[in-house]
């Protein structure tokens, strides 16, 4: 079954999207844990793509869909999907050691802005007056998030700065990814594309052995293969939710990992949003839902991609 071939369900899609975004959210949290315990970046996009390719290969062979899940008509496309997708994983989760839970959440909210930014300069697609106000205000709503880190206070931390910069990046890789599965989609089977990135990301995660991993042991062993794990599941979850609701209407619950994130941030690394990060994050998700609102409007249906977009990587 093809992903835009949905049942009507929009409760059970949505209640599957949202659960998909509390264990990305987790994710999250996790892999920051890892990060304060020195685990390199590369290492850690390693084990969160490779303990996740069991839980997919299970999950193929239950819809029936392991041998379409194994076909790729256009391997150099997978390869370009795993390259991109594993750089914005990689500088995510660099982040996430530099930054607090809830702000890395707040920026990454922008992917939907510099996607329309990417497709008018890469697709050539038309963007008119709404759609450029949604852009103008997300750039603000980001601006604002990112203002305390380069104000010249000399309180903040070089770190977080440089984190905030990788974190931003990462955001518009992402935008690339989305602008690339926007083409990916018309050769390739959503289930082929969800498993080769998870292989593809794990092979070139590998490159990254000889710049120092360390030997996790103990607790850190455990983090890392449930990294894996979760993130697997959730990518499920989430590809599993437009089944049974359109992209348009399930898109805007992607902004729950705000409030996940806030809750988690505070109860496991004791953090709190800051005031200016709260009011730019509320611009961006405005922005975004604007965005996703007018898409629907002109007919943009991206829900082929959307249900292959990771929301960490």
């Amino acid at each position: 079954m093809k992903v835009e071939d949905f049942s009507a369900r929009p409760g059970l899609g949505v209640l599957l999207k949202v659960m998909a975004i509390f264990l990305f959210t987790c994710m999250s949290a996790i892999i920051k844990r890892t990060a304060e315990l020195d685990v390199p970046s590369g290492e850690a996009v390693f084990f969160r793509s490779f303990f996740a390719i069991p839980v997919i290969l299970v999950w193929l062979a239950q819809m029936g869909q392991l041998r379409v899940g194994l076909i790729a008509v256009n391997p150099m496309g997978h390869v370009w999907r795993g390259l991109f997708g594993s750089i914005a994983m990689g500088l995510t989760f660099t982040g996430l050691g530099m930054l607090p839970l809830p702000e890395v959440t707040a920026i990454g909210f922008a992917t939907p802005i510099f996607t329309v930014i990417l497709a008018a300069i890469l697709l050539g697609e038309k963007i008119r007056l709404i759609r450029v106000s949604a852009v103008a205000v997300g750039l603000v709503g980001v601006l604002i998030i990112l203002w305390p880190r380069f104000d010249g206070n000399e309180v903040m931390e070089a770190t977080a700065t440089i984190g905030a910069v990788l974190i931003l990046i990462a955001t518009m890789m992402r935008s690339l990814v989305q602008i690339h599965l926007r083409q990916l989609v018309q050769t390739e089977h959503t289930a082929a594309i969800v498993f080769y990135f998870s292989a593809t990301a794990s092979l070139l995660a590998l490159l990254t052995l000889p710049f120092g991993w360390v030997l996790p042991t103990g607790e850190t062993l455990m983090l890392l293969v449930s990294a894996g794990i979760v993130g697997g599941v959730a990518q499920i979850l989430v590809t599993s939710s437009y089944r049974f609701g359109s992209a348009s209407m399930l898109a805007p619950y992607d902004y729950t990992s705000m409030l996940f994130a806030i809750g988690l941030g505070y109860f496991l690394f004791d953090e709190l949003p800051t005031t200016m990060m709260l009011a730019g994050s509320a611009l961006v998700i405005s922005a975004g839902a604007l965005v996703i609102w007018r898409e629907r409007q002109l007919g943009l249906e991206r829900g082929k991609a959307r249900s292959v977009t990771d929301p960490k990587a």
